[in-house]
């Protein structure tokens, strides 16, 4: 691909103050909001996560009664996975799906803007509870598990309601999001920008809004369901009643498994990027990759029921789940092949995008084989209940969304502020990451195999000296990122040199023929791409 023609990077009068923030429908303003929102509820998750583990650091109740425990777990999962990564990637594809192809903005800023601000209160419902507990109002906010598994959360206290509420805005928001990412992907492209020219990350986000749209009905619905059982007397998940649990399961993991590839594909986009810029190579097997997402997308829909394998399935069913959750591992393992050969035999240099992306590839590669331990309806038996799953949970989530926003985020920072960040501090950021993550959860591996149950707060002396092994990675880890914050906010307050348009020498497509920072308003002519 060759740019011929660039007009229209003028800089125009912009609204500024507050009003710009509220009322903007520009597409980088808005995508920076998502940024900043899930990097502040990262904080947030991580925060709470500090606080397990300081729980978790000896036997005994140290910190929390069991049922504040339950409600941190909970609270954490929620944020993480709703308010913390989706908002971020959200927030990637806002700020850089326009420029990537060549568009002047999102095709509905309007509805752009709505989306990012029903994510703040949606946020506040998840933790308000807490607050009105303190003023004798309730029992504290959610304490289910981000499952929200029924019977439990049809007795559970008021919590239940401002997280299915949160759950609505978030749905509202995500599904907003989803259908201006289409509109734009399919109608703003510049000429010349056709389908097979779509740089991979601007692919990947179009699987994941497809994915989003088609999964989130089903959680929405059943969060309906849940309100109706709770206030109106009807018995959809109460046994006593007729109803059965069960079917939550299914209606939460129809939604909850590709929920995973929804945080995955972004970053698995953009990872392809990072890895041919630092291996001065252009990117390997593109059309695989494109099929693989489209695949991975497919098959995510139909593989839910192997988080169910412990609930009495009949056996054919876990048979079937079994197999087609093996069948998501090819075009997984075409995607980790396209990624190695488009770094094999390159001119590699190791700036720390290219340190974490290959961090990526390690820590999710491990999550992927736990896996597929895991997807053996025999082997789930044994290990579903216990510390594995939460190891391989966070391999395949921290080691693969989070390792890649932060691969991304490195990436792309010199060229959303036109300043490089410190090499050095994010050098120092990686390798702390590295040992405080895998300090964390190898000894989680090795509590789920020798039977330690998850959600418990305290736990048997056997358990204790891998516990707080595990407790000093989590302290190591949280704290690597507070590293991560202040290079962040020391690039954007303008230290560091100053970047060029092409930031990296070995980056292309046409966000990198920009200045950095790119103007206000870019492409208001559009481009045209040989």
């Amino acid at each position: 691909m060759s740019v011929i023609d660039v007009h229209g990077l003028e800089e125009e009068h912009h609204p500024r103050g507050i009003s710009r923030w509220l009322y903007t429908t520009n597409h980088k303003d808005i995508g920076i909001l998502y940024m900043i929102f899930g990097l502040t509820m990262f904080l947030v998750g991580g925060l709470l996560a500090m606080l397990i583990r300081l729980e978790l650091f000896e036997p005994g109740m140290k910190l929390m009664h069991p049922e504040l425990y339950n409600q941190v777990i909970t609270v954490h999962g929620l944020v993480m996975v709703f308010a913390a990564l989706m908002p971020v990637t959200a927030g990637m594809a806002n700020y850089l799906i326009p420029m990537m192809i060549g568009a002047p903005d999102m095709a509905l800023p309007r509805l752009n803007n709505w989306g990012f601000w029903l994510l703040p209160p949606a946020a506040v419902l998840l933790v308000l509870p807490w607050f009105l507990q303190l003023l004798g109002i309730g029992n504290g906010t959610i304490d289910t598990g981000w499952t929200i598994y029924a019977p439990l959360s049809i007795q559970s206290g008021l919590g239940v309601d401002f997280a299915i509420f949160a759950i609505f805005l978030l749905g509202l928001s995500s599904t907003m999001a989803s259908i201006n990412v289409i509109v734009t992907v399919l109608n703003l492209r510049a000429p010349g920008m056709t389908l097979e020219k779509l740089p991979i990350f601007v692919w990947s986000w179009l699987n994941t809004a497809f994915l989003l749209i088609a999964v989130f009905p089903a959680l929405l619905a059943g969060a309906v369901m849940l309100l109706a059982d709770r206030h109106f007397g009807t018995h959809f998940f109460s046994a006593s009643g007729g109803g059965d649990p069960i079917l939550w399961e299914h209606m939460f993991w129809f939604f909850g498994h590709p929920e995973v590839y929804i945080l995955l594909l972004p970053t698995a986009g953009i990872l392809p990027h990072i890895l041919s810029t630092f291996a001065r190579k252009p990117i390997y097997g593109y059309k695989a990759q494109v099929y693989s997402f489209a695949a991975i997308s497919m098959l995510s829909v139909i593989v839910w029921a192997h988080h169910m394998f412990t609930s009495g399935l009949p056996a054919y069913a876990n048979i079937y789940f079994m197999f087609s959750t093996m069948a998501i591992s090819v075009p997984v393992g075409i995607l980790f092949f396209c990624w190695f050969a488009t770094i094999w035999r390159g001119a590699m240099t190791f700036e720390t995008p290219m340190l974490f992306a290959i961090g990526y590839v390690v820590l999710f590669g491990i999550g992927g084989l736990t896996g597929l331990v895991l997807s053996d309806a025999a082997a789930d038996q044994q290990y579903h209940n216990t510390y594995f799953l939460v190891a391989h949970f966070h391999y395949a989530l921290f080691g693969g969304p989070i390792m890649g926003v932060i691969a991304a985020a490195y990436y792309y920072l010199p060229k959303l502020t036109g300043r490089m960040y410190n090499e050095t501090l994010g050098k120092w950021h990686f390798w702390l990451t590295m040992i405080g993550f895998n300090a964390t959860f190898i000894p989680q591996f090795l509590l789920g195999i020798d039977g330690m149950p998850r959600r418990i707060p305290d736990y048997a002396l056997k358990f204790a000296h891998l516990n707080m092994a595990s407790s000093l990675g989590a302290f190591t880890l949280g704290a690597a990122q507070l590293l991560f914050v202040y290079n962040v906010v020391r690039t954007i307050s303008g230290a560091g040199r100053a970047a060029t348009s092409q930031v990296w020498e070995g980056a292309h497509g046409l966000e990198f023929t920009l200045p950095s920072p790119p103007p206000y308003h870019t492409f208001s002519s559009a481009p045209v791409i040989e």
